[in-house]
């Protein structure tokens, strides 16, 4: 659909970059995928999306051999090289998963380079391994755990999670919303709390479904939107319907974040449940044939090097545009319809999810 290139893109779920220069070999190992011995991921569709897009953004011709774009690279530095990259994406506004600990950019970093709004989503696996990192007892960290949660809520946009599901897809009780329904109560999160406090390692984290449930509901009781992270393998989102449906009607807005062979299934839950959403970071076109179209946001889910957030945005805008396209010109929508749609999926859902003000980058 005409204009929808330039939409305006917020991203609901994403990382920060990589501050530093890179050679050939390091930066290449950044790309996602594993090359066969002899080739290069430049021979990939990232590769060949990074060759389209960035380049232009660093004052070269598109397709440029990868050797010439890294020269230009170093040459800008990569801080200059990251803000015309991350400026020539089309994201007005980002939230950032920034709870791994590493070398990417910090939320006021990324909002500096970009010159847009960064929020800041914690994430409850690591803001639970330091806790446990410092408290002697089970008690304090049980104490020191709710604490940390609403704490952390009070600058926060929301939370993210990994599933935590109970089991594998189709188990009674899981699948059917039993006991993964429920906050679990004191004595059980408390035998769970021993059982890991005694077994792990300094800088472990929790990987026990009562712990992951147990802090799950610490971050509904924020109010504050909930992401769910899912990748490979797993029950999937209906893992965790019950789950789903015990939240309903609580104030707090769920987000699943499911890879793509989860995508129908987390589409078929936005549909079911009011305060369910579903994060898509590729082509949007299976989700918007399932969902209303208010329950659909882009959520990259990339970090590391900024040409990941260039090629994701494009490739997002890109087929989006065809999945508008296709219904304006078959008659299933009108033209207005169509810009509707973009605006909602591009930028409103998340903006109202995230009470973003309305706008472009600063």
């Amino acid at each position: 659909m005409a204009g929808t290139a330039q939409a305006h893109l917020v991203d609901a779920h994403c990382h920060g970059v990589y501050p530093g220069e890179l050679g050939l070999g390091s930066f290449e190992a950044r790309l996602p995928g594993t090359a066969a011995p002899g080739t290069t991921l430049f021979d990939s569709p990232t590769g060949f999306a990074l060759r389209r897009w960035c380049p232009p953004l660093l004052g070269l011709e598109p397709h440029c051999p990868p050797a010439r774009y890294l020269a230009r690279r170093r040459e800008l530095g990569a801080y200059e090289s990251a803000r015309l990259l991350l400026r020539g994406t089309g994201v007005t506004a980002y939230v950032l998963d920034a709870g791994e600990p590493g070398d990417l950019t910090s939320p006021k970093d990324l909002a500096a380079t970009t010159g847009a709004p960064v929020l800041e989503t914690v994430r409850l696996e690591p803001l639970a391994q330091q806790v446990a990192d410092t408290s002697g007892t089970v008690g304090s960290f049980l104490a020191n755990l709710a604490e940390a949660v609403h704490g952390a809520a009070l600058g926060a946009a929301g939370f993210s999670c990994g599933d935590g599901s109970a089991g594998p897809a189709g188990r009674a009780g899981v699948e059917e919303g039993g006991e993964d329904a429920r906050p679990p109560g004191p004595v059980e999160v408390r035998q769970a709390a021993a059982a890991w406090l005694s077994a792990r390692a300094v800088g472990a984290r929790p990987a026990d479904p009562v712990l992951l449930r147990h802090i799950r509901w610490h971050a509904v009781a924020t109010g504050l939107p909930l992401l769910l992270r899912y990748g490979a393998g797993g029950g999937g989102p209906r893992a965790a319907l019950g789950f789903l449906r015990a939240t309903t009607g609580l104030g707090t807005e769920v987000v699943l974040l499911p890879d793509a062979p989860h995508e129908a299934a987390a589409a078929d839950l936005a549909t079911e449940l009011p305060h369910v959403y579903v994060g898509v970071g590729r082509n949007p076109s299976g989700v918007l044939g399932r969902t209303p179209f208010g329950k659909v946001l882009y959520a990259s889910g990339v970090g590391g090097l900024p040409e990941l957030a260039v090629t994701a945005a494009r490739g997002f805008l890109s087929e989006l545009g065809r999945a508008v396209a296709e219904r304006v010109r078959a008659g299933e929508w009108s033209a207005a319809d169509g810009r509707r749609v973009t605006s909602l999926v591009t930028a409103d859902n998340a903006r109202r999810l995230f009470t973003l003000p309305r706008g472009g980058a600063a």
